[in-house]
């Protein structure tokens, strides 16, 4: 960890650098006039909207930040531990074709509103009740971008299954309302200037709260998204490989939170970041092409309890298209079973941190359990 000491507060980082955007970004929030003690930024940190990916944020006065959220609330990664200890790189093929052929990828939808006890007790809120009809059909649907599932081979001798997904587009639609509600409060009181695209609410409003529930069911939805993605992705594993579940580990890493920090109530915002409390077991993946880890939180008070949620960009998508041939990406690839880039070469894993790097910088946040090497993978 290092200080920097530029802004009304320090920021703590484990992150041996930090790109110009997403330090002016770490500084803008250090000089929120509610932000509390230091802002923290994870080694995988980059530049985002408003707030670094990768930064944690503590803020008193209840005051919470839809920006510093993010748009795909909840998303997180939930990984499956099956007593398999064996497969064939065929089997993986079929494995993956079969539960792709299950599963819709990319903007895909269900034909069908799936069923989720969550859709029983839904919030009296405007956009919930406007995107629900969508959202049954977006259940259980992997989305895009940087979103996937994978068979790993864990170090601890079993295979795994993983999944990275969030609140599809719900979640988007309540991030961008609230964001957008923000702002429009902001003009008037001036609490944050318009540039840093911080625009806050007050938990002592309708909005504040209205935002903090809506956030907390597209939380729900997240969690049940990925849960019966996987179950899913088991059953197409299991017809093939005969397995059972051991374990399943799941966490969310865009999502915002009532804490207790250094003595104070504080709103924690975890944009980027995975909760690692002391005996936590979270997930950090890596890229397609790159290890993932299980780790246990060491519970580090000046990271909030917090590490990071993945090994973070080295560049952007638009720049990762300039630069990345579909040579460099495939040989980066190696013997990983994949479906190809479909023209987009930015999940390639030269696009991002190297992850080993990543984890070994926060070994005062976390201890690293299992490594997991992916086998085959089934990008969004």
């Amino acid at each position: 960890m290092r200080v920097i000491q530029e802004g009304r507060l320090p920021i703590k980082a484990w992150a041996d650098k930090v790109e110009t955007g997403a330090l002016q970004q770490a500084l803008n929030l250090a000089n929120l006039p509610f932000a509390f003690s230091h802002i923290a930024l994870m080694p995988d940190v980059h530049q985002g909207y408003g707030m670094p990916i990768g930064g944690v944020l503590a803020t008193r006065g209840a005051y919470i930040i839809p920006n510093a959220v993010g748009v795909d609330i909840g998303c997180g990664v939930t990984a499956l531990k099956t007593d398999v200890t064996k497969i064939s790189k065929k089997e993986v093929e079929i494995i993956l074709k079969k539960a792709k052929a299950l599963i819709p990828v990319g903007f895909k939808h269900n034909k069908k509103p799936q069923e989720w006890d969550g859709f029983h007790s839904v919030p009296d809120i405007s956009i919930i009740k406007k995107e629900l009809q969508s959202a049954k059909r977006q259940l259980l649907s992997l989305g895009s971008g940087n979103h996937f599932f994978s068979i790993e081979q864990g170090d601890d001798g079993q295979i795994w299954l993983m999944v990275h997904s969030g609140s599809r587009n719900i979640g988007l639609k309540v991030a961008s309302q609230y964001n957008n509600i923000a702002k429009k409060l902001n003009q008037k009181s001036k609490i944050v200037p318009k540039e840093f695209d911080l625009a806050p609410l007050s938990l002592d409003t309708q909005e504040g709260n209205e935002y903090l529930e809506a956030m907390s069911f597209c939380l729900k939805f997240a969690k049940a998204n990925r849960e019966l993605i996987i179950g899913k992705f088991f059953k197409v594993f299991d017809e093939v490989m005969n397995a059972k579940i051991i374990k399943l580990i799941d966490c969310h890493h865009n999502y915002a939170s009532i804490e207790e920090h250094f003595g104070k109530e504080v709103v924690i915002h975890r944009k980027g970041a995975i909760k690692a409390k002391t005996g936590q077991i979270g997930i950090i993946p890596g890229s397609m092409g790159t290890p993932s880890y299980v780790v246990e939180g060491l519970g580090n008070p000046n990271s909030f309890y917090s590490c990071s949620h993945g090994a973070g960009r080295v560049m952007s998508r638009k720049q990762a298209n300039k630069v990345i041939t579909e040579e460099m990406a495939n040989k980066a690839m190696q013997d990983i079973f994949f479906d190809g880039w479909k023209g987009d070469l930015s999940e390639a894993p030269m696009a991002y941190k190297d992850i080993d790097q990543v984890i070994n910088i926060q070994n005062d946040l976390i201890k690293p359990l299992t490594k997991l090497t992916p086998l085959g993978v089934m990008k969004g």
